[in-house]
C-alpha cells in the first residue's frame, strides 16, 4: 500500500502494523524515500539510517542524544567521529517498544541556540518556507515531522528547544517537568535545565511518546517516578481554570499576528468551557532571559569541559598538553559555544561567583515560586510560544541579543522545572504561530486533555502548505 508520510500519524502507522496493512519495513522505507526527496532542500538530518532493527515505527533522533553505533555529533565539529558504544536511557527505552531510529537530526552546536544557524554543519531550513529558521536548537527534528520525514520524533530542551521550533514549524513540542524523563546518555548544556521530550503531530502521539521515554532511571539520580500518562480524549474544556500572564500575552515584542492567533485561542477555550482570567508573572519574565543566560552558561562551561581532545572527538597536535587543549578546542567548537563558555566561566570565577551565579540561582528560586503560587489559582498557563512566527534565515545570527530573546516566553517555565507544550493555533502570514499551555509539576496529563480539546477545536492542518 502507498504510505503518505505527509498525513500519517504515529499513531494511524501503529495501527497499519497492528491490522497487517504495511509491514514495519514498508513503513520504514516511505520515511527513507521521504527523507531522499525532501531533506536536500531541509537539511532536517545529519545522518540517516538505512536499516534499523526494530518490529515497530520509526523515529528521528535529535544529534544530542547518545545511539549505540550511530554518530551522535551535537552539532559539532569536535563530536564529528564520536560513535557511542551505548545506547542513552530514551533510546533503550524506544527500541524496547520496538521503535527504530530513522537517523539523527540536526541541531544548533550542543543545542545552543534558537534557529538551528549555529549547526556546524548548516543550517536546517523550514518547511513552510526554506528561506526562513525552523527553530533552535532543535530545528532539525522539528523540520523532519513537519515535512513527514518521520512520523515522530525526540528533541531536547534547556530554555525552549522543543517548544520554540514546534511553535515555528507548525506542530506538537512537549518539553516534561525536569526529572521525568532520563538524561543518561544525552550530551550535556546545562545539567539542571536539559530534558529531553517528544516532537509529534498531535497531541495523542506526543503524550503516548512521553509515556515511552518517561520514568525513574538508577543512571540519572534526578528522576523519579512519573504519574501514569493518560492518552487525551477531552473534547471540551469544562472546569478548566486558565490563567493569562499578562506580561507574556501581547507585550511589546511580540508580533501582532502572533497576539491575535493566541487571542482567538482563548476566546475559543472560553467557549469549550474553560474559564479565562488574566493574572501576573513579572519578576519571570523581567529576569527569566538575563538568568537562563547565568546559569546555564556556568553550567555549560563546567559540561565542555570535558572536550580537551584527550578522551574522544576530534584531537589537534600541539607542542604540550596546553597547547594541544587550546588548538582542539579553537578548532573543534563554534562562536556560540566558545561564547557561552566564556560567560559561564565569568560568573563562576573567584570574586564573580556570589554576585552573579549565587544570584541568579536564587532569582530561579523566586521565579519557581511565583509560578507555583499561580497555580494555586489555575490548572494551566497559557500564552503564545515564540514572539515572532519563523525569521528569515541569516537575520539574526550576527546579534546573539536577538537571538537570545526568541525564548523569552519559553524560558521562565524552564527555570521552574514545569512543563510546557506548543500546539499551532493559527497563521500568521502564512506561518505557524505557536500557543504554550504551561502546566505545574507533574501536570503533564492535565496539558495533554487541554491541548486535545483545543486541537480538536481549532482544526489547524500541520502539512505545510507548500508541500499539500
Amino acid at each position: 500500500m502507498t504510505v503518505d508520510t505527509l498525513r500519517l500519524s504515529a499513531e494511524e502507522a501503529n495501527g497499519l502494523l497492528t491490522r497487517r496493512e504495511a509491514s514495519s519495513d514498508e513503513i520504514y522505507r516511505a520515511y527513507l524515500d521521504a527523507i531522499g526527496e525532501r531533506d536536500p532542500e531541509l537539511h532536517a538530518f545529519l545522518y540517516v539510517c538505512e536499516n534499523d532493527p526494530g518490529e515497530g515505527i520509526p523515529i528521528a533522533v535529535k544529534d544530542v542524544i547518545g545511539t549505540r553505533g550511530i554518530p551522535t555529533t551535537a552539532g559539532s565539529k569536535i563530536l564529528e567521529s564520536y560513535i557511542p558504544v551505548y545506547d542513552s536511557t530514551v533510546i533503550a527505552n524506544c527500541r524496547e517498544r520496538g521503535l527504530r531510529v530513522i537517523g539523527k537530526t540536526n541541531t544548533d552546536e550542543f543545542a545552543m541556540g534558537s534557529s538551528t544557524e549555529n549547526s556546524a554543519f548548516g543550517p536546517s531550513h523550514n518547511p513552510w518556507d526554506p528561506s526562513r529558521v525552523p527553530g533552535g536548537s532543535g530545528g532539525g527534528s522539528a523540520a523532519a515531522v513537519s515535512a513527514g520525514l518521520a512520523p515522530w520524533a525526540l528533541g531536547s530542551d534547556t530554555g525552549g528547544s522543543i517548544k520554540q521550533p514546534a511553535a515555528l514549524c507548525g506542530h506538537v513540542g512537549l518539553r516534561p517537568t525536569y526529572g521525568t524523563v532520563s538524561r543518561y546518555g544525552v550530551v550535556a548544556f546545562a545539567s539542571s535545565l536539559d530534558q529531553v521530550g517528544p516532537v509529534a503531530r498531535n497531541v495523542r502521539d506526543c503524550a503516548f511518546l512521553y509515556s515511552v521515554i518517561s520514568g525513574r532511571d538508577e543512571n540519572d539520580s534526578t528522576t523519579v517516578d512519573v504519574p501514569a500518562v493518560e492518552l487525551p480524549t477531552a473534547e471540551d474544556l469544562k472546569g478548566l481554570r486558565i490563567g493569562v500572564p499578562k506580561e507574556m500575552n501581547g507585550a511589546a515584542g511580540i508580533e501582532g499576528g502572533v497576539t491575535a492567533a493566541v487571542q482567538s485561542a482563548l476566546e475559543l477555550a472560553e467557549s469549550l468551557g474553560a474559564s479565562v482570567e488574566e493574572c501576573s508573572l513579572p519578576r519571570s519574565v523581567d529576569y527569566g532571559v538575563a538568568c537562563y543566560y547565568l546559569v546555564a552558561p556556568a553550567e555549560a562551561s563546567a559540561n565542555l569541559a570535558r572536550y580537551d581532545g584527550v578522551r574522544y572527538g576530534l584531537r589537534d597536535d600541539g607542542a604540550d598538553f596546553r597547547e594541544m587543549v587550546m588548538k582542539t578546542r579553537d578548532a573543534g567548537l563554534g562562536d556560540e559555544p566558545k561564547r557561552r563558555i566564556m560567560i559561564g566561566a565569568y560568573a563562576l570565577s573567584a570574586g564573580y561567583y556570589d554576585a552573579y551565579y549565587g544570584t541568579a540561582q536564587k532569582v530561579r528560586t523566586v521565579i519557581k515560586r511565583e509560578h507555583d503560587a499561580l497555580f494555586e489559582r489555575f490548572d494551566v498557563l497559557v500564552s503564545p510560544t515564540s514572539p515572532t512566527v519563523a525569521f528569515p534565515i541569516g537575520a539574526k545570527i550576527d546579534d546573539p541579543v536577538a537571538m537570545y530573546m526568541n525564548d523569552v516566553l519559553t524560558i521562565p517555565s524552564c527555570m521552574a522545572g514545569l512543563p510546557g507544550l506548543n500546539i499551532p493555533c493559527g497563521l500568521s502570514e502564512g506561518l505557524p504561530v505557536g500557543l504554550q499551555l504551561i502546566g505545574p509539576q507533574f501536570g503533564e496529563n492535565t496539558i495533554f486533555r487541554a491541548a486535545h480539546a483545543l486541537e480538536q477545536a481549532i482544526g489547524f492542518d500541520v502539512v505545510p502548505e507548500r508541500l499539500r
